[in-house]
């Protein structure tokens, strides 16, 4: 064996950090690929469309935040138990969780499916759309989730491929994915005319490309997992479900806050409220994949180790996730507030200076967030992959809505927009206390023995 096999014991903690940078560095850039499947839409559509555009974007993106949720709790979930079960490969748990995760998949997408066929008008003005807004929310969200069945099969291949040993892969799926996006966001959106429905038909297309990438895995017939012959369980989704399901609310969180925060604005600044808390929401997108990234890199690690006799490397792991995650939200957060403003216009078309004021002021201070928001997302992945799924959904729930929603509206009465901003660096921070609680005891489970990650 080698690998993470090599690491097995606490005298050979030092050689943790390798294959922590091989898995987190390959899961952020991956992450990061990702998160622009919307920052594109979210560019083009506002320098190609308009501010009411991208206002209509902004209450479409919880949607999204649902639908790529879903594929998250379903993908890491599964994979995370078959990792857990990897010490016995010849039972029925390690043998058919990929299928039982393709089974729950293709139900969630069915509900997508039919969804966005059927009530994309309805939803839009649920979400927030009015007269102005609802003629692009409505054609952007109904190309999105016809698109369903692919959004879900990727997220579920991706979370194996990373656990089968190749995080690269994984991210050369990802990154794939994201830069067709980008092209094909330009080219429907410009030379083609194809408005909103355009950039929904180039973000549905990327996990096609991601697919066809990571088909190489089996087709070079690396993959230690495939579909076998056996009937749907529904306490095998159930158990699927609770493993994945902090990674469901953390991505539906961000959905939760937009909506709640569209409302709020909306009462109080109107349409360029909400454009203006487009451009922040959609950065955060990107932010929130850096620590997603490295949330999903340890998650294999952390599995693996689940034993007594891994708790050392588990928390030299933790620990090396930590301090990557503050360093990347420190300078994150510097460059955010020298380049406010600068970063504001990308997104302004009209070249509206109330638009670009407003949301570098909102910049500043909603961004306070990063240095919770990382400790909190790690700390709930962290826990789930050690199957202890009940305190990782403490913590996801508690950031998810618990806390965000009366922070929110009390702070909102109270300080206006300004209010709003603070809502989010407010909520994190109060989670990011109980997150240490449960971080610093490492409850440990029977040993069992890892098997090689390397191909």
């Amino acid at each position: 064996m080698n690998g993470i096999a090599k690491n097995r014991t606490s005298a050979q903690t030092p050689g943790v950090f390798p294959l922590f940078f091989k898995y987190v560095s390959a899961n952020v850039l991956g992450m990061i690929g990702y998160s622009c499947y919307i920052l594109a839409d979210t560019f083009f559509i506002a320098r190609g469309i308009g501010a009411d555009a991208l206002a209509a974007l902004n209450l479409a993106i919880p949607a999204y935040n649902l639908m790529n949720g879903t594929g998250l709790m379903i993908g890491m979930g599964a994979a995370a138990r078959w990792a857990l079960s990897s010490a016995q490969p010849q039972k029925d748990t390690h043998r058919t969780i990929f299928t039982q995760a393709l089974y729950l998949a293709a139900a969630a997408a069915v509900i997508f499916f039919t969804a966005g066929l059927l009530f994309a008008p309805d939803i839009a003005f649920l979400l927030g759309a009015d007269n102005v807004t609802l003629p692009y929310a409505a054609p952007y969200l109904r190309v999105l989730l016809l698109f369903a069945p692919l959004f879900l099969s990727n997220n579920v291949v991706l979370c194996f491929v990373r656990n089968d040993g190749a995080p690269g892969l994984a991210m050369a799926g990802m990154i794939s994915g994201s830069l067709s996006n980008i092209v094909l966001d330009y080219v429907f959106i410009y030379p083609l005319g194809m408005g909103m429905a355009g950039a929904a038909i180039a973000t549905g297309i990327a996990p096609v490309i991601s697919l066809i990438v990571l088909s190489t895995h089996f087709i070079r017939k690396q993959n230690h997992f495939h579909p076998v012959k056996t009937r749907p369980s529904i306490t095998r989704a159930a158990d699927i479900c609770s493993l994945g399901v902090s990674s469901l609310i953390a991505e539906v969180s961000s959905g939760i806050v937009i909506i709640i925060f569209n409302f709020l604005i909306l009462d109080l600044n109107g349409n360029m409220g909400v454009a203006a808390y487009g451009i922040l929401a959609n950065i955060a997108l990107v932010l929130t994949a850096v620590f997603t990234g490295i949330a999903q890199g340890i998650q294999p690690i952390v599995s693996r180790y689940s034993g007594s006799e891994g708790a050392t490397v588990r928390r030299s792991t933790k620990r090396y996730a930590l301090c990557t995650a503050l360093l990347l939200s420190l300078a994150a957060y510097v460059a955010i507030v020298v380049f406010a403003v600068p970063i504001a216009d990308l997104f302004n078309r009209d070249h509206d200076p109330a638009l670009s004021a407003m949301a570098a002021d909102g910049m500043r201070i909603y961004f306070i967030s990063l240095f919770f928001t990382g400790i909190n997302v790690i700390a709930a992945a962290f826990l789930s992959s050690a199957d202890r799924p009940k305190q990782a959904f403490v913590i996801s729930a508690l950031r998810g809505f618990l806390l965000i929603i009366p922070a929110a509206w009390l702070l909102s009465r109270l300080f206006g927009l300004t209010g709003v901003w603070l809502a989010l660096p407010v909520t994190e921070a109060i989670v990011c206390m109980i997150s240490a609680i449960f971080l610093i005891k490492d409850v440990t489970a029977p040993a069992e023995p890892p098997i090689d990650m390397e191909q």
